[in-house]
């Protein structure tokens, strides 16, 4: 299989901050890449450096076999972008903003407002074509900027955090989107912080933080180096947390982890049924009222914690802290 998108030794330096230190990817064509990490990581400098709206310090970069310095023209031409926050003009109406991006592509007059009408329909907004943007709300404002993205029908299409800032529900139907056009032959890079985002959509992963590749490989590639299965308690008194933490440390191959909130533990664990077995004797005798207890293999949150040391949401200095100037609309797309 062909790749769509290579990246060897990116590096790049704001000041005395390293925000890329050698980063290495590949993205097979036709297929949908998660890269993982939290604030501050450095996915959306990648995402930048891949798109042409900002040079990498060393480094190269390629995008349909076109190096994006080098043929950063035809690399615009042959991609599609959405950012973090929707791009969209509020004033213009939803069928305004897509007609505009497609004569910033260059498509003829009539070619563009067809494929508006076409978008509009497969993002469900006809109803919404002709109001402003500044009614919509965040979910359908969304859903009008990857349209935006779509509107040269783009090879590679770039998704930096897509589904931040939505509802539970906006959340889901965006993914239904994502998968349609993955399942339709989009390469896709998408950059996330939700870990249940990437294990649904991606074919592979690869985890980023400060800077730097720190792993590789499909969801359950990664949850297999994590290793080992998960208790989980649920106690009727958060104030019990500390005490079965304690009584179960024989069993644990890390410490525990509590939430006094949800009044939940959960504990990394060789052995199955064996070690569920032994944490229950453990805990005769002691009085403490157990609601819930399970078995279950470790989750991307427990590789985030294992590789990291800290949660994928857990706040640093911000990608865009040294952003440089944005491109035009027309360069962004």
């Amino acid at each position: 299989m062909t790749d769509a998108i290579v990246v060897e030794g990116l590096v790049k330096r704001y000041g005395a901050t390293t925000a890329l230190d050698g980063v290495d990817l590949t993205v097979a064509e036709g297929s949908v890449l998660g890269l993982l990490g939290p604030n501050g990581a450095g996915k959306t400098t990648v995402v930048r450096i891949l798109t042409t709206l900002l040079l990498a310090d060393a480094g190269r970069a390629e995008v349909m076999g076109l190096d994006v310095v080098r043929d950063a023209d035809a690399v615009r031409a042959s991609i599609g972008l959405t950012g973090q926050y929707a791009a969209v003009d509020e004033y213009l109406t939803g069928f305004e903003n897509l007609e505009m991006v497609g004569r910033l592509y260059h498509l003829p007059k009539a070619e563009a407002r067809t494929r508006s009408g076409e978008l509009l329909e497969r993002f469900d907004l006809v109803d919404a074509a002709h109001r402003p943007a500044k009614t919509y709300s965040g979910g359908m404002r969304r859903r009008l900027d990857i349209a935006a993205s779509l509107i040269n029908r783009p090879r590679i299409l770039f998704l930096d955090e897509p589904t931040t800032g939505l509802d539970p529900r906006s959340r889901l139907a965006m993914w239904e989107f994502i998968a349609e056009l993955a399942d339709g032959g989009t390469t896709i890079l998408l950059t996330t912080q939700y870990l249940e985002e990437a294990d649904r959509l991606a074919d592979r992963m690869v985890v980023i933080d400060r800077g730097q590749v720190i792993a590789r490989g499909t969801g359950d590639d990664l949850k297999a180096q994590v290793g080992g299965q998960r208790l989980e308690f649920t106690l009727a008194r958060a104030v019990d947390l500390a005490e079965v933490a304690q009584r179960l440390r024989p069993l644990a191959l890390e410490d525990a982890r509590t939430d006094e909130q949800t009044r939940r533990l959960s504990l990394p664990v060789r052995g199955g049924t064996e070690a569920l077995a032994e944490a229950l004797r453990l805990l005769e005798g002691s009085g403490i009222e157990v609601l819930d207890v399970g078995l279950r293999r470790p989750d991307l949150d427990d590789v985030f914690l294992t590789l990291t040391g800290h949660a994928a949401e857990d706040a640093a200095p911000a990608d865009d802290a040294h952003a440089e100037p944005v491109a035009t609309a027309g360069e962004a797309r």
